[in-house]
């Protein structure tokens, strides 16, 4: 059970963190990655897709076709919480800046 709260959440976090990756990528845009402060397009393409594989299969392996609404409120609870992280960093990283 504990593979479920622990893969869901992670699979929360991840899968957002793709998000901005995938589609700075798709957009043609700039991003920062692991890989470096200004990475290509095809870089963060490529980073967000790993990132939402990483979340499909942390998903998979945790279980989560038991307890679906357990899994979806923790996947959600990941999200929010690595979106309010990352607003907050990339907010205050544009402030100063400024």
């Amino acid at each position: 059970m504990w593979q479920l709260y622990v893969y869901s959440f992670l699979a929360g976090i991840i899968g957002a963190n793709g998000v901005p990756h995938f589609v700075k990528g798709i957009s043609g845009e700039k991003f920062q990655t692991p890989f470096g402060m200004s990475s290509t397009a095809v870089a963060n393409v490529v980073w967000g897709w790993l990132n939402f594989a990483v979340a499909g299969l942390l998903l998979y392996f945790g279980n989560v076709h038991q307890h679906l609404l357990r899994a979806f409120t923790l996947v959600s609870v990941g999200a929010l919480a690595i979106a309010l992280v990352l607003a907050y960093t990339w907010s205050s990283s544009s402030k100063k800046s400024n």
